[in-house]
């Protein structure tokens, strides 16, 4: 093939959806994503096509594998793919990508928060800076509540402080990431691996694009408090061992204060200055420390659990063919 053979061929788009509560939001969202599967001219001059969307079932707790079924039937581009059981966003996103073909996978929500006609700026941007890794960049507010709002906001900057990397605030969903990047991330991710950190490991260079947040369609969040807790928890596990450091230091000022305390006591005594009796002193002593001695045992055994689920083989996700079809889809005979 030509170079100019090459050049005129349009970038191949993979689009990968993971699914939870999609009954009500899916088929809105592929009449938008439908337009887009004849070739196109970005605002900035590429040609593009998106070729494939992988609905990924992530069982949710509506009737989101009817309505991939019945939207399979109705688009040629449309490609279920069947997990075992729940594994959460990251997973199923990432199973997602392991199936796709496009020369590039462009990720987003099932809520129809985000505009599928902006992945054109997506890949501007990519060509443009020369990234393998392209975030949307809201330019207004996300469509959630304030208090989720100020909490993301903050989670991220106690992981980019923990961390010491400056990517986490450009974090989002809607991401386009370079085909063959994608793939491989998906091949060797493991268990509690938060997907874009391991995107952060591999990526030559990471940029944004602006996007707008639109509302979202009329489903409850699936992310509840104790869900977006474990999604900060495993952020932070994944995104290295600065964490034991951070217990380390803290252990350090935890023997520092007891030093302190102790030469305190001493000098409070020989100066004859007012000294509590009894064992009030070195109980607050023991209560530091082993509080301290506590909080950094059970760091450590997070990050041991997350190596054990990894060496015991622990798959990511699974995929499977789709359960009405199979055995489980084929009921008994009526007696």
């Amino acid at each position: 093939m030509t170079n100019e053979g090459t050049a005129a061929a349009p970038h191949r788009l993979s689009v990968v959806v993971p699914v939870y509560q999609g009954e009500r939001t899916l088929p809105a969202l592929l009449e938008e994503i439908e337009a887009l599967t004849t070739p196109f001219v970005t605002p900035g001059g590429a040609d593009a096509v998106v070729t494939e969307v992988f609905l990924v079932h992530d069982h949710g707790p509506d009737g989101s594998a009817e309505t991939i079924r019945d939207l399979s039937a109705r688009y040629a581009f449309v490609r279920p793919v069947w997990l075992s059981r729940n594994f959460g966003q990251h997973a199923a996103t990432l199973a997602g990508m392991a199936s796709s073909g496009g020369d590039w996978v462009v990720t987003l929500d099932e809520d129809g928060q985000h505009d599928p006609t902006e992945m054109g700026g997506l890949l501007d941007a990519a060509l443009r800076e020369g990234a393998d890794v392209v975030y949307g960049k809201p330019t207004n507010q996300p469509p959630h509540s304030a208090f989720r709002n100020i909490t993301s906001r903050g989670s991220k900057r106690v992981i980019e402080v923990l961390t010491g990397s400056s990517d986490t605030s450009l974090y989002q969903s809607y991401r386009l990431v370079l085909g063959e990047v994608g793939r491989s991330v998906a091949a060797f991710a493991g268990p509690n691996v938060y997907l874009d950190v391991a995107l952060g490991w591999v990526s030559g260079k990471i940029t944004t694009a602006p996007v707008t947040l639109r509302e979202e369609g009329e489903r409850r969040s699936g992310y509840s408090l104790r869900r977006l807790l474990s999604h900060f928890w495993r952020m932070v596990l994944s995104s290295g061992t600065r964490g034991l450091r951070i217990v380390s230091g803290l252990g350090a000022l935890c023997g520092l204060a007891g030093i302190v305390v102790a030469i305190v006591l001493v000098i409070s005594r020989i100066v004859g200055g007012p000294v509590a009796e009894g064992w009030t002193s070195l109980i607050v002593v023991i209560l530091l420390g082993t509080g301290a001695i506590l909080f950094a045992l059970g760091i450590i055994a997070e990050y041991i659990g997350v190596a054990v689920n990894m060496a015991m083989g622990r798959p990511l996700y699974l995929i499977v063919s789709d359960p009405a079809r199979g055995p489980l889809g084929r009921g008994s005979r009526a007696r």
